[in-house]
């Protein structure tokens, strides 16, 4: 019975996965990099043309310590909003980090890095030169 009571104890303390919408995570990621200062936020809507995400978001950092900044405080305000860590490939070195949030794929930038990979021309509409 102690060792019920034990495990009982552990589930009530470990944080648990919710389920937040993809609208929600969205507009969760697009505050969070306006609140550490994200430069040329261009959101792009991925429904119906990738099996992958919903959204991607696309945002540049002034420089590696920004870039690495942003993405960590991203990840941390994702876990604790869903109860679960993102994905995270690039911050150490500063330049593209790619934040995996699940439904909203995040890219962060230092600007020339930006400019040389040009993803905004990939992923948006061809008759979009903004963003959606």
């Amino acid at each position: 019975m102690a060792a019920d009571q034990t495990a009982a104890n552990r589930a009530s303390q470990t944080p648990r996965a919710t389920t937040v919408t993809s609208d929600a995570l969205l507009a969760a990621i697009e505050a969070s990099l306006s609140d550490d200062k994200a430069e040329d936020m261009v959101t792009i809507d991925l429904r119906g043309r990738s099996a992958f995400a919903e959204y991607m978001v696309i945002a540049s950092g002034r420089s590696t310590r920004q870039v690495a900044s942003i993405a960590e405080k991203l990840t941390d305000r994702l876990k604790a909003l869903t109860g679960k860590r993102a994905k995270l490939e690039g911050k150490d070195a500063g330049d593209w980090v790619l934040i995996d949030a699940g439904d909203v794929i995040v890219h962060v930038f230092r600007p020339e890095v930006r400019e040389f990979y040009q993803l905004e021309k990939m992923w948006l509409p061809a008759e979009s030169g903004a963003a959606q």
